[in-house]
């Protein structure tokens, strides 16, 4: 129950919104709301959706399911999970736990030979860094092709059309670090 009000409060704060605008909006007085932040009162659940509304989350946020990702940084290898495949033969593995306040994705992307990224690695805002892990590929950006072999990086803005190239005989692996995207 602390824990909830806590998070409600930083929600609000962080927000810039006073006690007593919240309280309004959600349609309860400010002394119910400070005392829901205290830790001395829990809100019903119908109240508890108009606080997460009016601070643009979730009750699942408000009430911690998140929060056992974010205190688990530690992913082993066995316990990465694919995000899909394409029909070329590139497939590509979650490297992080999901979370809702994530600032970049990481991600292993695994070239079978005479593959492409088409469909995985899309076209968004923000920014991508490329490194090979092993393998050679071609990635290609405005018309621009460049070839990187292991150890090379790549960085670039997303928003620009790209592709990721294995034109060689061997599997090529890579580590993407990107920002986060809706599809």
């Amino acid at each position: 129950m602390k824990r909830l009000g806590e998070r409600i409060k930083r929600k609000r704060e962080g927000l810039n919104l006073q006690l007593n605008e919240l309280a309004k909006k959600v349609g309860i007085s400010s002394s119910a709301l400070s005392q829901i932040e205290k830790a001395k009162a829990l809100p019903s659940i119908t109240n508890l959706k108009l606080i997460a509304d009016n601070l643009n989350t979730t009750v699942g946020e408000l009430i911690g399911e998140n929060e056992a990702l974010t205190n688990n940084p530690l992913i082993r290898f066995s316990e990465i999970t694919i995000i899909e495949n394409n029909t070329s033969g590139c497939s590509s593995y979650l490297l992080s736990n999901h979370g809702q306040n994530k600032h970049m994705d990481t991600i292993l992307l695994k070239l079978k030979p005479a593959s492409n990224s088409e469909g995985i690695v899309k076209k968004h805002p923000g920014q991508t860094f490329i490194f090979v892990l092993s393998g050679e590929i071609l990635i290609e950006l405005d018309e621009n092709i460049y070839k990187l072999n292991p150890n090379d990086s790549f960085y670039f803005n997303a928003n620009r059309p790209h592709i990721i190239e294995n034109k060689t005989n061997k599997e090529a692996q890579v580590i993407l670090v990107t920002t986060p995207h809706n599809d």
